[in-house]
């Protein structure tokens, strides 16, 4: 009894020795670091070092947080800018955690972390915004570009030919510089800051799209009128073209005729100094085919010409 007594308890030492165990040894992996913090005050600097580690259990506990670049991806923002042009504005960035025993005091978490980020970036970029005109948020350099009636209309003409002195890249680089002043205070290093996205307010884009339709009915209305031109241009040719071929059509067709008619009167010629007398008696025979029929009535003195050979007939 008294062995199955021991070794009931030697199983329960033995059982409370690996929870203790289990909470005393923690291990810290390559991209993580920790804090121990104990009754919730921390015990000691960070403890980066890859490997096992042993705390007090129960009492201590562990606060891991990432060695790696995070990322912070900011709200956009309704920001005027110094020519009193509102725009959204998005920025994004990445961080890490510098000083882990500092960042702890201060924002305990990531969630706090991301909170105070939040609060930086965009004060600096709304101090930034507001100190350069819309030109120097949209465009990073002087490069040249050729201006169509098309593109004209999505920007203003001041901003396309005004002179870039700043820039989109620098304006993040201004915002970066401001922001990573004020950072290490919370133990956060910020590495990168840039602008993603840049769009007018909803008023403004109403008003610009309105440009852009107006602009393009305008564009569609000057080219319908180049084309009616051109129709027009094309028609008229086509009718001086077809009046052209009608006229040699008919200045040929005449001379053929022409021949035509010389060559029958000379054929008539010929036939009519052959035989005269033979030649009047025929066309006089056509006349009387073409000019009389069963419903013709005709009124002719018995010695008219036209009766010549009707009456050399009855003799």
């Amino acid at each position: 009894m008294k062995a199955q007594i021991r070794l009931i308890i030697f199983g329960i030492l033995i059982f409370v020795l690996i929870i203790v165990l289990a909470d005393a040894i923690y291990v810290v992996s390559e991209t993580n670091q920790v804090i121990i913090t104990q009754f919730g005050e921390p015990k000691g600097g960070a403890i980066t070092a890859p490997g096992l580690h042993i705390k007090v259990p129960f009492i201590q506990k562990t606060n891991y947080f990432e060695k790696r670049w995070l990322e912070w991806d900011g709200d956009a923002n309704q920001l005027p800018t110094k020519d009193k042009k509102y725009i959204w504005v998005d920025t994004y960035a990445r961080w890490r955690i510098m000083d882990p025993l500092l960042y702890f005091q201060r924002v305990r978490d990531e969630r706090g972390a991301q909170t105070r980020i939040d609060d930086i970036i965009d004060g600096q970029t709304r101090n930034a915004v507001a100190k350069y005109d819309l030109n120097e948020i949209v465009r990073s350099s002087n490069r040249e570009f050729e201006l169509t009636e098309e593109s004209a209309v999505l920007l203003d003409s001041q901003y396309v030919v005004a002179e870039t002195k700043v820039g989109r890249e620098k304006i993040a680089q201004i915002i970066l510089e401001e922001s990573s002043k004020i950072t290490p205070e919370f133990g956060i290093e910020l590495k990168d800051v840039q602008i993603k996205r840049v769009n007018y307010v909803d008023e403004v884009q109403e008003d610009v799209f309105a440009r852009m339709i107006a602009e393009r009915q305008r564009i569609a209305a000057k080219y319908r009128s180049e084309g009616d031109g051109r129709s027009a241009e094309i028609r008229g040719q086509k009718e001086r073209e077809l009046k052209r071929i009608q006229s040699e059509a008919y200045r040929t067709a005449q001379e053929i005729k022409g021949k035509a008619d010389a060559e029958a009167t000379k054929i008539y010629a010929d036939a009519y100094n052959l035989d005269p007398e033979f030649y009047q008696f025929m066309k006089t025979l056509e006349t009387y085919r073409v000019i009389m029929d069963k419903q013709t009535w005709m009124l002719l003195s018995t010695d008219a010409e036209f009766l010549k050979y009707l009456k050399s007939t009855r003799q």
